[in-house]
């Protein structure tokens, strides 16, 4: 196993249904250590950058309206795989799809409306805790 950091963002249905405690519970239980967390209000420059695979896409100010309604949560999670383990908690991106027991099965909507954002890989997680966190807002344990 290898010790990684990633990047979690509980989106606007999650704080909005006060979901925080029992998604936080969920990722502490398994064992992940929270090095960084904050709220914060997303702009559209940082959605734009955040999401630069889909701001082309004609559904993009819809994503974009979404994480801009309430602010977000974000969180630096650290823990042995912890991109891979955090996935796997939350489910399938699509909470419709999700099993029951998931985060995303339990407390998700549809394919936006999914509880949080995670990191899919190491590469992902490095640019994303950048574009959220300055390097003294996460901290070693």
């Amino acid at each position: 196993m290898s010790a990684q950091t990633t990047l979690i963002l509980l989106k606007p249905d999650c704080v909005s249904k006060g979901l925080c405690g029992e998604v936080l519970k969920r990722f502490e239980s398994a064992g992940f250590v929270i090095r960084g967390m904050k709220m914060i209000q997303l702009t559209d420059e940082v959605l734009k950058d955040h999401y630069s695979h889909i701001a082309d896409k004609p559904f993009f100010p819809e994503v974009a309206n979404f994480m801009k309604s309430v602010p977000v949560i974000a969180l630096a999670l650290s823990g042995d795989n912890v991109i891979e383990r955090v996935r796997t908690l939350l489910g399938p991106t699509d909470s419709r799809k999700a099993d029951k027991g998931t985060i995303r099965g339990d407390y998700g909507g549809d394919m936006m409306v999914n509880v949080a954002h995670a990191s899919d890989s190491p590469e992902n997680a490095e640019a994303e805790l950048k574009r959220f966190f300055k390097a003294d807002e996460i901290f070693a344990r």
